[in-house]
């Protein structure tokens, strides 16, 4: 962190957490069930020591969620905060040109623009690769067809767009004696277009290769439905399984662990992936089977 700065951003994104103490990343990593090669093949990737990358130690679901929480920070804070910088900037403007006003809408127009195209990432590549990964059919997807787009998208509609913004800015906004927070947001711009265009790269250069290695397997040696789990549940999960076997409502097992409803769904959802199992009497059979309940102690 210290040495690499710009590495704050991804630590961040993955919601791994300060006050380290002396935990080596390997350690950070399986505390927060973060796969170890592929974070730091991004921290490698973030800080421009671009290596040979071994697609087949990559983990796809982290780099999905990784993608998936920087499609969050995108909308729930980075753009957010820069327009509300740009508003205040442009309130600061004692001219009455109608640029600034222009400015702000150019803006959000760009954030429409760049809402959609994750989106999509959201609603078609992300599903499609978690079909491949549990093994079910992905008729209807082309990941080449949804490559070719995604670079034309990331070319016209994202880079473009940013770039035409800074210049309205830069040659046209009204002349001032000063306007630092207008510097200030500018400079903000320039960091929020280099960091989309990191994670466009990413997208193009890291994720959509992995996904063609998947494939490849796939065809190689389909999966089969119903196999048996490879993941082992971590304590807490078994905690969560327990109380849900018992009947409890997700309310009642957030209490009774003292943990939030959002981390008992969470749990529940990686407890059926890893388990394959999605049914009440299904995860009952599984518990009992795997003496985590006492059946006579059941309902």
């Amino acid at each position: 962190m210290c040495s690499q700065p710009q590495v704050l951003q991804l630590i961040s994104r993955f919601k791994l957490p300060l006050g380290v103490g002396e935990k080596t990343i390997q350690e950070v990593c399986a505390q927060c069930q973060v796969h170890t090669n592929t974070f730091l093949t991004l921290v490698n990737y973030k800080t421009g020591n671009e290596q040979e990358i071994n697609f087949e130690n990559l983990s796809l679901p982290t780099l999905m969620n990784y993608l998936r929480l920087s499609h969050e920070h995108f909308f729930n804070f980075s753009l957010p905060m820069l327009r509300r910088k740009l508003i205040e900037a442009i309130n600061y403007s004692l001219s009455d040109s109608k640029i600034p006003i222009l400015i702000i809408r150019f803006f959000d127009e760009y954030v429409n623009e760049v809402s959609l195209h994750m989106q999509h990432e959201n609603e078609q590549l992300f599903p499609y690769v978690e079909k491949l990964l549990a093994g079910e059919k992905t008729d209807g997807f082309d990941i080449e067809i949804f490559a070719h787009q995604h670079r034309a998208i990331d070319d016209q509609h994202i880079a473009d767009k940013l770039t035409e913004l800074k210049n309205l800015i830069v040659k046209y906004y009204p002349q001032q004696e000063e306007n630092d927070l207008l510097f200030s947001a500018l400079y903000d711009l320039f960091n929020v277009e280099q960091s989309l265009d990191r994670h466009c790269s990413f997208e193009d250069e890291i994720l959509l290769p992995a996904v063609r290695q998947l494939e490849k397997q796939r065809k190689k040696s389909p999966v089969k439905k119903n196999i048996q789990p490879t993941e082992e549940l971590s304590d807490r999960e078994k905690d969560v399984l327990i109380e849900v076997v018992k009947g409890l409502s997700n309310k009642e097992i957030a209490d009774v662990l003292c943990i939030s409803i959002h981390t008992v769904i969470s749990h529940r959802k990686n407890i059926s992936r890893k388990l394959n199992i999605h049914s009440a009497a299904g995860l009952t059979i599984y518990a009992i089977v795997n003496n985590l309940v006492d059946i006579n102690n059941l309902n």
